[in-house]
């Protein structure tokens, strides 16, 4: 089942209208002020999950009056932080496919949190992406081929999670690579374009960041 989780980050009503249009998703979870976001795009959200302590009250109220909306309320002092415990519940309820908006934002914090949160994925085997207006984010350990057709921008750039990744190798993009280890204090997966009808990005080992990216 392909799930969508808005949480409460940066984003416009435009994006989660067109993501929720064109995904085809079955399940939609809220997570605390991500709820508003919703509300404006007159969706009804499946689960809302969070502490509530960003939620507009009166928001909340009004989806309290939907029975079938299972309501996850967390206490605010806990070890994870909402977006990971709706992940964590998306998988739990049998997620093939997860999709996030609203991950990212002015508080870097949050950002890089909510980018390690991918890993969830790789350990569950479960695709997750992070979208907003200029950017698709996804954790790779496995080879994957990108489209041009599909391309969400113009640029793809590639930065090793893990501290290297061994064997990667690069087809049908500008700078192709062969057998390379990505690691160390360097930018050299940074702006790279599709060239070909089709990329691949394949690697031996470690975790690989893959941004495509807009103006």
């Amino acid at each position: 089942m392909k799930y969508l989780i808005v949480t409460g980050g940066m984003t416009t009503d435009e994006i989660i209208t067109n993501v929720i249009k064109k995904g085809g998703y079955e399940v939609v979870i809220a997570v605390d002020s991500g709820t508003e976001f919703l509300y404006r795009a007159g969706i009804i959200p499946d689960i809302i999950v969070g502490d509530l302590d960003s939620a507009n009250p009166d928001i909340i109220d009004y989806y309290r009056d939907f029975e079938y909306i299972d309501f996850c309320i967390l206490k605010p002092e806990k070890d994870d932080t909402d977006t990971e415990h709706a992940i964590h519940e998306a998988v739990r309820r049998g997620a093939s496919d997860i999709t996030i908006v609203g991950g990212t934002g002015t508080r870097l914090d949050h950002v890089l949190g909510n980018i390690t949160l991918l890993g969830i994925g790789l350990e569950h085997q479960v695709p997750i992406t992070i979208i907003d207006e200029h950017n698709r984010i996804r954790m790779i350990n496995q080879p994957i081929v990108l489209k041009k057709k599909d391309q969400y921008g113009k640029y793809i750039s590639l930065l090793p999670f893990s501290g290297e990744v061994t064997g990667v190798t690069l087809k049908g993009l500008k700078y192709s690579l062969d057998n390379f280890t990505m690691g160390g204090f360097n930018a050299r997966g940074i702006s790279n374009e599709i060239v070909e009808d089709e990329a691949s990005i394949s690697l031996t080992s470690g975790q690989l960041l893959v941004i495509e990216s807009r103006d």
